[in-house]
């Protein structure tokens, strides 16, 4: 009965916020099946304007109920350091100009392979990282990339696509799916998502539909629409899908810190981190998120959500360290990352055991599609399509 009275109250409060945490819980969990996570681990943190700090990882996970947005450096300290050689590496922009290509494959995008996929996504007791179900549900998602590939990629175009498990020790990989250009540029453009979900209490479910589920199948399906149309790209073009953006954005910090090493031209990055919320009473629309991103990139996308979407835009700040596209920003990278809403208007039932595709009707595939074009045009317009 003591396990049982540990965990209600948790139970309880998984879905509030702010979360306040029982200590008493924490040590009961440390041993809970199925996890790999050693709560006294030292970890290195940063935080917004503040030097790094060690602390535990249960102190982390304190601080992130709290609210606070990080960076865990542990493994990638020097990452910053890579974006000083990318100084005058500055790249530009067009105006959107290839609609006649774009917009017959936004036409075929639908929303019945994200629903689907979603549904299963979901259904996984949890996304985390150090969990045997992020593992799992990892292992799903690219067996689902590698099906699409199968099912609407040409037999030339697939000879141009390869999947890459980019390992971490944590046990959940991010997975990178390329599909190379037909030019001799060295360019390259990410399209990218979390796959990750967390609780404010890892060890407690956390289905992860919104936050990023969401994200996670909108690329896939704008992937799968490239494919359809047999897209060509002449600059290379990469899909990412990100393990551990829950616990310091630690996937994409290892991935980054591994393409800047390795000096790759990474011309644009465009994150997608919950994609599905429409707050009852408000305005549908993109929103596009305008601190600690890159101005041109993040300019151009306005300009496509302008061109090819059925609804706008409007700015939103979201904070430091707050997506996957600050880790490409700190190695130097240009970035830029758009969300549901305002960030006041997103879902507030993230990181609890109510993401779910079911809690309201605020929960919109028709919405998540609109970013589909977005990635789709992104995709399109940047890689340049080959005759």
């Amino acid at each position: 009965m003591k396990s049982l009275s540990l965990l209600l109250p948790l139970v309880c409060l998984a879905a509030a916020s702010p979360v306040v945490l029982d200590q008493h819980a924490f040590q009961y969990s440390a041993t809970e099946p199925g996890y790999h996570l050693d709560l006294g681990a030292q970890r290195l943190v940063q935080t917004e304007g503040q030097a790094p700090v060690w602390m535990t990882e249960l102190d982390k996970i304190k601080l992130k109920a709290q609210g606070a947005k990080f960076f865990d450096i542990t493994d990638s300290q020097d990452l910053e350091s890579f974006a000083f050689a990318r100084i005058h590496r500055k790249s530009s922009y067009p105006s959107p100009n290839a609609t006649e290509k774009v917009k017959p494959i936004l036409r075929t995008l639908s929303t019945k392979g994200p629903k689907e996929n979603l549904e299963k996504f979901s259904s996984f007791r949890t996304r985390y990282y150090r969990s045997d179900t992020g593992k799992q549900s990892q292992q799903w998602l690219l067996s689902k990339i590698s099906e699409i590939t199968d099912l609407w990629g040409s037999a030339s175009l697939r000879s141009r696509i390869s999947f890459t498990e980019f390992a971490h020790s944590w046990g959940q990989n991010s997975i990178i799916v390329r599909i190379n250009g037909t030019d001799a540029s060295e360019d390259v453009i990410i399209i990218s998502a979390h796959q990750d979900s967390t609780n404010m209490w890892p060890f407690l479910p956390a289905p992860g539909a919104d936050d990023d589920g969401s994200g996670s199948v909108t690329i896939l399906e704008s992937y799968r629409a490239l494919l359809n149309a047999n897209f060509h790209p002449k600059k290379t073009l990469e899909f990412h899908w990100y393990s551990a953006e829950e616990g310091g954005l630690l996937g994409s910090q290892a991935v980054a810190r591994d393409y800047a090493s390795r000096s790759v031209n990474v011309i644009a990055m465009s994150q997608f981190d919950m994609t599905a919320w429409v707050k009852r009473g408000t305005r549908e629309e993109v929103g596009i998120i305008t601190d600690y991103v890159d101005a041109e990139l993040t300019q151009f996308n306005k300009a496509l959500v302008e061109t090819y979407l059925d609804i706008p835009y409007v700015e939103t700040a979201c904070g430091y360290a707050c997506s996957d596209h600050a880790s490409w920003g700190k190695a130097g990278y240009p970035s830029a990352f758009t969300i549901e809403s305002t960030f006041e208007n997103s879902n507030k039932n993230i990181h609890s055991t109510n993401d779910r595709i079911d809690i309201s009707d605020e929960f919109s595939f028709t919405h998540m599609l609109e970013f589909s074009k977005l990635a789709v045009a992104f995709a399109v317009e940047l890689g340049g399509w080959s005759n």
